[in-house]
């Protein structure tokens, strides 16, 4: 009885984080998946295996937001069960922001460009009011 007393002692202070360890195996997992998700959009491009440039652009910004997560649970830590959870939630908070902040940049920038450029044929800007 002493000793189950003495378990649940020692895991209060642990708030939700007994499976959370930093080890160097997990910083080398990590190293060796960010540099194969570097090593491969890389070839990628030098190698000109895609047929188009766009198709390449697309391929690599998948393998961006794949290391992106790679660097955040082996590098940074973050998972659900750290600090009960805020710091992922902060994380979504943050993905949303910046996700409503460039489309609508997008968005704007294309209305901008397709609604006030001039047009590019000079007799037609000479009859311009």
């Amino acid at each position: 009885m002493a000793g189950h007393a003495h378990d649940h002692a020692h895991d209060d202070h642990l708030d939700g984080e007994e499976d959370f360890h930093v080890s160097y195996k997990g910083y080398a997992i990590g190293f060796i998946l960010s540099v194969v998700l570097t090593a491969i959009p890389f070839w990628l491009v030098m190698a000109k295996v895609l047929p188009s440039p766009k198709l390449t652009g697309f391929v690599i910004l998948g393998f961006a937001a794949v290391q992106m997560v790679v660097h955040m649970i082996y590098f940074l830590h973050m998972n659900a069960k750290v600090e009960q959870g805020w710091s992922m939630l902060a994380l979504l908070f943050t993905a949303a922001l910046v996700v409503i902040m460039l489309s609508g940049s997008v968005w704007v920038m294309y209305h901008m460009n397709a609604n006030m450029m001039p047009t590019p044929d000079p007799a037609a800007m000479r009859n311009m009011p």
